[in-house]
């Protein structure tokens, strides 16, 4: 790489800079957040990239595609969840939220995780390409 390209190569990411979402993105990327939690594995799956990844802790594993509906069929659906420690910051048509999550559901103890989804705007809507959890007490 020559000098001049490598120093147009640094213009360019310069000008990437990380933004904060307009508030009516905000607002439509957290309620997604939130009903990907709520509202069972086939609400999840329609704002869900189809080749999407998800790191979870139990089973643990990375999960791809099919596989993620498969296995979280019962591990969704939960009864109520509080969302901390919210950050969101977007680059071009990606945006990442990070998050403390608390939620609970009948007969399952609360479960307490670190998180991070990624989503993409693509043709007037967000898909989340991928979503890790971190189990925390």
């Amino acid at each position: 790489m020559t000098g001049s390209s490598h120093a147009a190569e640094k213009s360019a990411h310069a000008e990437q800079k990380a933004t904060m979402p307009s508030q009516r993105d905000q607002d439509v990327l957290w309620d997604l957040e939130e009903r990907f939690w709520s509202s069972g594995a086939e609400s999840a799956k329609t704002t869900t990239a189809k080749d999407a990844v998800m790191i979870l802790p139990y089973p643990p594993g990375i999960f791809q595609g099919d596989q993620i509906w498969n296995l979280t069929r019962e591990k969704s659906g939960w009864r109520t969840v509080a969302m901390t420690e919210r950050r969101v910051t977007r680059r071009g048509g990606i945006a990442i939220l990070t998050y403390r999550v608390s939620a609970e559901k009948p007969g399952v103890a609360i479960y307490f995780a670190l998180c991070a989804s990624t989503y993409l705007h693509d043709m007037d809507r967000w898909l989340r390409l991928s979503h890790q959890q971190t189990v925390a007490v």
